[in-house]
């Protein structure tokens, strides 16, 4: 599945349970191949995704486009990447952890 695809479906695997009144626009820039800015947003209790960046997200998540592709498929654990410094966080940590346990990957 490339990247465009895991975005594009994202919406469809929240587990709705877990949102509750959670708000957030968290940027999710990618590098390398296949690699773009994309934006998820939750608000009023819809998750949306867009090929795109905002100025002001509540958190901005960088990675490369492959080790997304791998922790969005379970090959690479999140806290583990994060520890090991493969994904760098501005912003909001917290929103960015809440956003991990909203999928059903």
């Amino acid at each position: 599945m490339d990247i465009e695809q895991i975005f594009k479906n994202l919406p469809n695997n929240v587990d709705m349970s877990k949102l509750g009144n959670f708000e957030a626009t968290i940027v999710f820039a990618l590098s390398g191949d296949g690699g773009g800015d994309w934006q998820v947003n939750i608000a009023d209790g819809k998750v949306t995704t867009a090929k795109a960046t905002v100025e002001k997200p509540t958190a901005k998540v960088a990675m490369t486009a492959s080790d997304y592709k791998d922790m969005m498929s379970g090959k690479l654990n999140p806290v583990q990447a994060f520890m090991g410094g493969k994904v760098r966080v501005e912003g909001d940590l917290n929103a960015v952890m809440k956003l991990q346990g909203l999928f059903k990957m």
